[in-house]
């Protein structure tokens, strides 16, 4: 596998100057992915933070070819894409591989994207589609998604009184993407730089749609400073809430071992930790302490990590 150096040597395919936030996830696990193609890439990006951000006319931070889709169809363009290379190969007027890439918001794949996206797997496209996953519809100002967290404050779920933020649990996009037989899905964080990449590159490699769920925390929505991106999704996986796995072919399996995550149940960090540290969850600390929601939001991470070292074939 290739170092980290052998990547930082690299040209980096999302330059500079773009507007999104100081702190924002996304770019960062944009960068690793597009890294990790051996071959050139074509991109198209479903409205959203990333596309708004990257691409204020006249500029553009896409040093590759690139296409903006409507929230909803980021997956159909990608398949046209795919569908017109081919047909432009078999008349002998297009003769480089390329590497498709399909990039979307959580608001753009749990929800309105997912029609398209359903379709494009179930038809066998080849290309990658990547969610950043930054739970909830950060661009338009912040309401919630089919991709947030249950207990978690948004601007369409307030938290008060009566209601401690969001009612509903998150959608499990990653499973729902597994059932449709791909070949290659996997979890992975911007804080885990080889993971990822190395996960990018087996997308990239595999014949067929391929799907990258990654988390990608936000500073603005998730209310923290800036600076703790990393840390934060580095804790989103070592209390499991977020566990780093890939499913090749249908087969489940965790990602290798490594001293930034765990494995075994036992080794998690409460996800109080976790919790505490982004205001979006500030309602269950003050003002007193809501203990019955923080155990309840512990009791349903424990279940679904049960259910993955099972699906892993893992010892609980």
């Amino acid at each position: 596998m290739p170092s980290l150096r052998d990547y930082a040597e690299k040209e980096s395919l999302l330059l500079p100057g773009h507007r999104l936030c100081a702190g924002c996830g996304a770019p960062i696990a944009i960068k690793q992915i597009l890294l990790a193609s051996d071959k050139p890439v074509i991109a198209t990006t479903a409205t959203g933070c990333v596309e708004v951000a990257t691409t204020i006319y006249p500029y553009t931070s896409w040093n590759i070819p690139w296409i903006h889709s409507a929230f909803e169809n980021a997956a159909a363009t990608a398949s046209g894409i795919e569908a017109a290379i081919k047909a432009l190969k078999r008349k002998g007027s297009f003769k480089t591989d390329v590497n498709i890439i399909a990039i979307a918001g959580d608001g753009g794949t749990y929800d309105i994207g997912f029609q398209a996206l359903s379709g494009a797997l179930e038809r066998g496209h080849d290309f990658v589609y990547v969610l950043y996953d930054n739970e909830a519809y950060m661009n338009t100002g912040i309401q919630r998604s089919g991709g947030t967290p249950k207990a978690s404050w948004t601007t369409t779920t307030p938290a008060g009184s009566v209601i401690p933020g969001k009612l509903e649990n998150k959608k499990p996009i990653s499973q729902i993407v597994v059932a449709h037989k791909i070949p290659y899905v996997a979890t992975a964080t911007p804080a885990h730089p080889l993971d990822l990449m190395s996960k990018a590159k087996k997308a990239f490699d595999v014949d067929g749609p391929a799907f990258l769920h990654v988390l990608s925390p936000c500073p603005r929505g998730w209310r923290y400073s800036p600076e703790k991106t990393i840390e934060i999704a580095r804790l989103a996986v070592k209390t499991c809430l977020f566990p780093l796995w890939e499913a090749v072919d249908g087969k489940y399996k965790l990602s290798p071992p490594s001293k930034l995550y765990v494995r075994k149940p036992e080794k998690k960090i409460p996800l109080e930790e976790y919790l505490m540290r982004q205001g979006r969850y500030r309602h269950l600390f003050y003002p007193e302490k809501r203990v019955d929601i923080i155990e309840e939001l512990q009791k349903s991470l424990d279940e679904n990590w049960n259910e993955l070292l099972e699906l892993c074939n893992e010892k609980q």
